[in-house]
């Protein structure tokens, strides 16, 4: 892991801009910490760093008032990272047909989201163990948004997660439900009830197909970008809990 920048916020947060191989990234610390901090991984959604940044920043700086560490990096073929031909082509396939008022069939569905999760996993993975080694960061780790099946497979796969909060807004494959049906930890799951991006029964059917005995689903009215305030405030209330 490489430091490329750092810069302190109106908050005090410090925020440093890093690479990992080709990967960027963005680490944000509390002001002060007097001992190794918790730490939760934010995944973006598969739309470039730059343009989500003012969400990202702003979970960021309430974990970091909640005495978190947080991180996030850039996913395989967002943002200035290489082109991914194979993305472009499932991105332009579901758009074609959403246009046209087409089901999204699984074969769309699985060409858009699981090779995604296959590169996107062990880059988490790996930031990870760049991020655990700084003296500043201890763990526990919990994992926060994105592409819940990246999410999914991460809580299978990576037993240094802690607890996840999930958000319900992208395509499911198929696979995945096997897979949420492996998932133990302790789950926090957000849904927008009318997203119209959002299938919003298939939501329903993974929450129904995680195995954790802890798990909670948060369904608020509204699109996409209509999350109220609170529900970020239960949410990180679900982190203090179990990572603190």
């Amino acid at each position: 892991m490489h430091f490329t920048s750092e810069r302190r916020l109106d908050d005090g947060v410090l925020e440093r801009e890093f690479t990992l191989g080709e990967i960027p990234g963005i680490l944000w610390t509390p002001a002060s910490a007097s001992a190794p901090l918790p730490l939760i991984l934010q995944s973006p959604p598969p739309l470039g760093l730059s343009r989500t940044y003012p969400r990202l920043v702003a979970r960021a700086q309430h974990s970091a008032a909640n005495g978190f560490a947080t991180a996030t990096i850039e996913l395989p073929g967002s943002g200035d990272r290489p082109h991914w031909p194979a993305a472009e082509q499932a991105r332009a396939d579901l758009r074609r047909a959403m246009d046209a008022g087409e089901p999204v069939t699984d074969e769309i569905i699985d060409a858009l989201v699981l090779p995604l999760v296959e590169k996107a996993v062990p880059e988490w993975q790996a930031a990870l163990d760049a991020l655990l080694a700084l003296p500043e960061i201890g763990g526990p780790v919990g994992y926060s948004g994105g592409v819940i099946s990246i999410g999914t497979r991460l809580a299978v796969v990576e037993p240094r997660i802690s607890a996840a909060v999930l958000f319900a807004g992208s395509f499911v494959p198929r696979a995945m439900f096997e897979e949420a049906r492996q998932v133990t930890i302790p789950l926090h799951v957000l849904l927008q009830w009318d997203d119209e991006g959002n299938d919003r029964q298939a939501a329903v059917d993974l929450f129904d197909a995680f195995g954790s005995k802890e798990k909670t689903l948060h369904a608020n009215m509204g699109g996409h970008t209509g999350v109220p305030r609170f529900a970020g405030d239960a949410a990180a209330e679900f982190f203090t809990r179990h990572l603190k």
